[in-house]
């Protein structure tokens, strides 16, 4: 059915953050109720689909699009595994906006890299380099993230003001600024290889 297809992909954007019903009635054209009966069709499809990997929770007054319990010890491995530990240029710049501009919501952060990012927020968030500061205020109370305690220890930063000062410098030297990371990245990158030859 091309309706749930369709609400399968919203869901599957909006990410950890959720969607809410009268959200998803508008992007569907659809009555809520019928939307809602779209939701418990398509979550049943996950359930009964032994070859599928995915759940829908309801999370207060949002649909949020999972990953069934079972396979938590597997994704806690891929997390934990060298595998995961690189981060990727998208990740790098998705942290790099957060740094800069947190508390910042994952809409914000698409609008100024100008691509969709909630794989690398999720990234992120699971290798605890960034964590919800709150919500937003209003409809869809959309996720805020900021740094963490672990970016700072990670990144060697005492303190957010170590960041190059970008309040009063161009746009340019904005996107100059972020390779900060880039740099403290690879440096740490390479540490790790040396101690792991050693």
């Amino acid at each position: 059915m091309i309706k749930l297809s369709e609400l399968e992909a919203i869901l599957f954007v909006v990410g950890e953050e959720g969607i809410g019903l009268d959200e998803l009635s508008y992007l569907l054209e659809a009555e809520t109720s019928q939307v809602y009966e779209w939701v418990e069709e398509l979550g049943k499809s996950y359930k009964e689909d032994e070859h599928s990997a995915l759940n829908i929770l309801e999370v207060g007054n949002h649909f949020v699009l999972t990953t069934k319990k079972k396979f938590a010890p597997l994704l806690k491995r891929y997390a934990q595994s060298p595998i995961s530990n690189k981060l990727s240029q998208a990740a790098l710049e998705t942290l790099s906006i957060i740094a800069y501009k947190q508390p910042i919501t994952r809409i914000e952060i698409e609008e100024i890299r100008g691509v969709q990012s909630s794989g690398s927020v999720q990234k992120l968030v699971a290798r605890q380099l960034i964590e919800e500061k709150g919500r937003v205020e209003g409809p869809g109370r959309a996720i805020l993230y900021g740094t963490t305690a672990y970016f700072m220890d990670y990144f060697a930063l005492k303190s957010l003001e170590e960041l190059p000062d970008i309040q009063s410098m161009e746009i340019e030297d904005e996107e100059e600024s972020m390779d900060l990371f880039f740099d403290r990245y690879k440096g740490k990158e390479l540490e790790t290889t040396e101690e792991e030859q050693e």
